[in-house]
């Protein structure tokens, strides 16, 4: 074999094991599993349990070791103080960046902040200055707030009107500690009856409220449902996105296993200028220890085309 021919094939065979190794042999290193991602994507706790166990810590070196350089936690505020403060440790030590956080009491079923009611609203701010305390233990600067529920009684006006004079308090209270809550639409099937659905509804939501401490979370899964026209619509909302989060449709798993094409998709955001954080806030398509070298190797595969 001429010796040209044999260091095609050999580097050929390496890059094909690097590709396909961990699936068929398992990562057999911190230094082969390493990789570099173009963007701050974040798993959550449980997406790896089957290789790092159920401890919070040892998922978060797992996912460290993958070369994620994000993590989000939806339970993070309702985790015991001494867990939250060894997360956080963890995570700079790790040199993982702490992404979103649910911030408040969501009512999926009955109205709080569309109403007006005064009890809600108190209720809501009380529980935004509790979620500062958290935000400032384990590093983090997003928080997530989901208005609730429609209150059918009202005209959407009305409602409008009751969510953006909450939120405008919220802000008053999150702008002194530079943090930043993240309204979520979410989609009608998954979430019917909520107020806030679609991304111009944030947008226009965020342009009244007008404040650096208030946001949109983009949930790419919940507005192909809710809306499609990804990319024009993330354009169209752009100065106002503070955050996105991921999962393909159907199914809600990873990137690749459903209708989105997500290589674009990330391009797109991308070659914006994009240096938040993408929460991964799916499912895995296949269980055990192989469903979560599917995600990882999802993930890298999309991010391979920016």
């Amino acid at each position: 074999m001429k010796r040209r021919n044999f260091i095609n094939k050999t580097a050929f065979a390496a890059s094909a094991l690097s590709l396909t190794g961990s699936s068929a042999f398992g990562f057999s290193s911190k230094e082969d599993a390493k990789h570099s991602f173009h963007l701050k994507y974040a798993p959550h706790i449980g997406m790896f349990k089957h290789h790092a166990g159920e401890d919070p810590i040892s998922q978060l070196h797992f996912m460290a070791d993958q070369g994620f350089t994000a993590f989000e936690d939806n339970g993070m505020a309702d985790r015991k103080i001494e867990l939250q403060e060894s997360m956080a440790r963890t995570m700079r030590e790790r040199k993982i960046e702490m992404g979103v956080f649910v911030a408040h009491k969501i009512y999926w079923t009955e109205p709080n902040l569309a109403s007006g009611d005064r009890d809600k609203r108190q209720e809501f701010l009380n529980d935004i200055r509790k979620a500062i305390d958290v935000a400032k233990r384990v590093n983090a600067k997003w928080m997530t707030v989901v208005p609730g529920h429609v209150d059918l009684r009202l005209s959407m006006g009305y409602q409008t009107a009751n969510v953006i004079e909450s939120l405008k308090q919220a802000s008053a209270l999150l702008e002194p500690h530079n943090l930043i809550m993240v309204l979520e639409p979410l989609n009608f099937r998954n979430h019917p009856g909520l107020f806030l659905s679609g991304s111009p509804q944030a947008y226009e939501i965020c342009k009244a409220v007008d404040s650096p401490s208030c946001k949109i979370l983009f949930d790419i899964y919940h507005q192909q449902i809710q809306e499609g026209n990804l990319i024009p619509n993330i354009e169209a909302c752009w100065d106002e996105i503070a955050y996105f989060q991921i999962g393909d449709n159907p199914g809600r798993n990873e990137p690749t296993t459903g209708e989105i094409n997500y290589k674009n998709v990330f391009k797109f955001i991308h070659e914006k200028g994009f240096n938040g954080i993408m929460g991964m806030e799916h499912g895995n398509s296949i269980p055990g220890k192989n469903g979560e070298l599917a995600v990882i190797n999802a993930y890298k595969t999309v991010d391979a085309f920016i």
